[in-house]
C-alpha cells in the first residue's frame, strides 16, 4: 500500500499531516508535481518532479497507482481514474471519493466549467479550515488503520 499525492495543488498543511503520518506508520508516500518541492528527509517520503504540462503529474500517478493505494487529490477526473483502477481517492478537505459519488462530482465540476466558459463568475474554493484539516486527518488515519494491518 502506497500513498500518492497530487502535490501541485496540495496545501502545505495537508502535506505536513501526510509527512507525519508517513513516519508514524512507516507508509511509503510519493509526492508528484511539476515544480520543485521540499520534503523532509525520510525513507518513507519521496518526491518526483515531472515535466511541465497539462495533467503530466496526474497521468504519472494513474500509471503508477495500484489497487488499494491511496491518492490525495482535489482533481475530480484524476480521482475517477484512480477509483477505476481500484485505488482510493481522498481530497485535501477529507472528502472520500467513491464509485458511488464520483459521477455526481464530475457532473458538478463540468457544470461549473460550462458556467465559467460562458462568462459567469464563480467563487473558488473556500480557504482550508481547521475542520477541513481535521476531517482530512481523520479520514487518513481511518484508511491507515484499515490498510496497515
Amino acid at each position: 500500500m502506497v500513498i500518492w499525492v497530487d502535490a501541485d495543488a496540495c496545501p502545505a498543511a495537508i502535506k505536513e499531516i501526510l509527512f507525519k503520518a508517513a513516519e508514524r506508520t512507516k507508509t511509503q508516500t510519493n509526492l508528484l508535481a511539476n515544480h520543485p518541492l521540499r520534503v523532509p528527509p525520510s525513507k518513507f517520503i519521496r518526491f518526483t518532479q515531472v515535466s511541465s504540462g497539462f495533467d503530466i503529474a496526474d497521468d504519472e500517478i494513474v500509471k503508477r497507482v495500484n489497487a488499494a493505494d491511496l491518492v490525495i487529490t482535489q482533481d475530480i477526473p484524476l480521482a475517477k481514474e484512480v477509483i477505476d483502477k481500484g485505488a482510493i481517492a481522498l481530497s485535501p478537505r477529507g472528502e472520500l471519493f467513491t464509485k458511488e459519488n464520483i459521477g455526481a462530482r464530475l457532473n458538478m465540476r463540468d457544470f461549473y466549467d460550462t458556467m465559467r466558459a460562458s462568462g459567469v463568475q464563480t467563487s473558488g474554493p473556500a480557504p482550508l479550515s481547521a475542520s477541513d484539516k481535521q476531517q482530512f486527518a481523520n479520514q487518513l488515519d481511518k484508511y491507515l488503520r484499515q490498510h496497515k494491518r
